[in-house]
């Protein structure tokens, strides 16, 4: 059996290519939308792969199994739920007919080559969420390896239940969800302690509050070690533990539960945006599309293409970009010529696939000759800051997550977490200048760009809450 996982480090999400090495046949579970990439690995190890398989309909990602289903693979989807968690796209094949799949039941098997794969329904996630528990028949195994995971289990943690209520819209359905958890972490405590888990995310990941940063652990050691799971002792003590404090789930995610339960857009490809000249970009209206510049916050704010979003090409790129921008914007990149690629990789992933081009940032120089303004983006240090608010009286707004702004904030501060600002911009007063915080000033000064965009004053605190509470200034708790 041959089994590698394929990691996102950005949106920390694995993915499982397993193969048969005797038949060359191989299954990828729960793929990112650039396909490609198992492509390459399954060919450059003897492998073509005939399955792809979903653990839940996802919040964090948009699927690439609708990608490979248009070329002919098998899908493998959960069948399980309510009647508003179903595929509904599995019969909207382009062109016309239904795509090559199976619905899966609690305890359904199917084959890849000569390796098992065995459906585990564990509702809680989400309620249609199945495992995979994985016997490599071929090897004379007649007891599964192991287990890919999903969002159920993760290295120290468990998947966070609330998703349907806090991200998807799901009046009251974050409690029921936690009971439905306890219920299924019962019955994990069944399994063998020998199986290995392969979850589908790693640290840094909105689908849990702890999630650690190994890669693979096993039943055994997550029934002895992981909070979530020894916090089910009883089920008020469990429901109450895995609800509490976890953190604000980004804009986007809504988008992607939406867009993987109906059916994500055909790509048939990573998309190519064509290359913008400077008189290009300098006709382009940055109100009505979202330009990226992804340049460091100097480079930025001392001159951008006005409209423009602050977004360096680091690991909250995926998440940032979703939050802050709208679905129906079209995208400009300003961007290293290397890294185009990754950015149209990263922006597609979350669905973002609306490219007008993309800029050389190497040549902002043209822009500029070519008749291009620019705007600037207002910073103060703690000292100016603290002067600012005792004269002005500006509307102080905290970007970071609610359990931050919980610990200590800028006395009369409001706390709107940068992943959630575009749906709430009603909230922020246009008659005020904006003083904006996070923990070190990098949300803060997203969070000036979109504000910018959106036609507000505003100002980011240089250094952010470390910054302030270093000058000892008040702490508001």
């Amino acid at each position: 059996m041959f089994l590698r996982m394929v990691y996102d480090d950005k949106l920390a999400e694995a993915a499982y290519l397993i193969g048969c090495q005797r038949t060359g046949e191989a299954i990828v579970i729960d793929p990112e939308r650039d396909v490609d990439r198992y492509e390459k690995l399954a060919a450059a190890n003897g492998l073509r792969i005939v399955a792809a398989a979903e653990t839940h309909i996802h919040a964090d990602f948009l699927s690439g199994g609708r990608e490979l289903a248009e070329k002919g693979v098998k899908l493998y989807v959960s069948d399980e739920g309510d009647a508003d968690w179903k595929y509904q796209w599995l019969d909207k094949k382009s062109g016309g007919g239904a795509y090559n799949h199976r619905l899966l039941k609690d305890g359904d098997t199917f084959m890849v080559g000569n390796i098992e794969f065995k459906a585990v329904h564990t509702p809680g996630h989400t309620p249609e969420h199945l495992c995979f528990m994985v016997t490599d028949r071929g090897g004379g195994a007649d007891k599964p390896m192991g287990v890919a995971t999903g969002d159920f289990v993760f290295v120290g943690d468990l998947g966070r239940p609330d998703l349907l209520e806090s991200a998807a819209g799901f009046k009251g359905k974050a409690e029921p969800s936690a009971h439905r958890l306890y219920t299924t972490v019962r019955k994990f405590m069944e399994w063998p302690d020998y199986l290995q888990l392969w979850p589908a995310h790693g640290a840094g990941s909105a689908c849990g509050k702890a999630l650690g940063a190994v890669p693979m652990t096993t039943v055994g050691y997550e029934k002895m070690f992981n909070p979530s799971v020894l916090a089910a002792k009883t089920e008020r003590g469990f429901v109450d533990f895995i609800l509490d404090a976890q953190p604000e789930p980004p804009l986007y995610f809504a988008r992607m539960k939406r867009d993987n339960k109906q059916g994500p857009k055909v790509l048939g490809g990573v998309p190519q945006p064509r290359q913008l000249n400077a008189a290009q970009l300098v006709a382009i209206d940055g109100a009505k599309s979202a330009i990226i510049d992804t340049r460091p916050w100097n480079a930025f704010k001392a001159g951008h293409v006005p409209g423009s979003l602050h977004l360096p090409l680091n690991n909250s790129f995926n998440t940032d970009a979703g939050s802050l921008i709208d679905e129906h914007e079209s995208i400009v990149l300003i961007v290293e010529p290397g890294r185009v690629d990754e950015a149209v990789r990263d922006l597609i992933r979350v669905g973002l696939d609306n490219f007008t081009g993309w800029f050389d940032v190497n040549q902002f120089g043209a822009y500029q000759s070519a008749g291009g303004r620019l705007a600037g983006a207002d910073e103060q240090t703690v000292a100016q800051a603290r002067e600012t608010i005792g004269q002005r009286k500006p509307f102080v707004l905290d970007v970071r997550r609610a359990a931050e702004f919980r610990d200590g904030h800028i006395p009369g501060a409001v706390n709107i977490p940068h992943t959630r600002l575009l749906e709430r911009l009603n909230e922020v007063p246009k008659d005020r200048t904006i003083l904006v915080n996070c923990r070190g000033g990098a949300r803060s000064a997203r969070s000036c760009s979109l504000l910018q965009k959106h036609g507000y004053a505003c100002t980011n605190l240089a250094g952010g809450m470390l910054a302030w509470e270093e000058a000892r200034a008040a702490v508001e708790r």
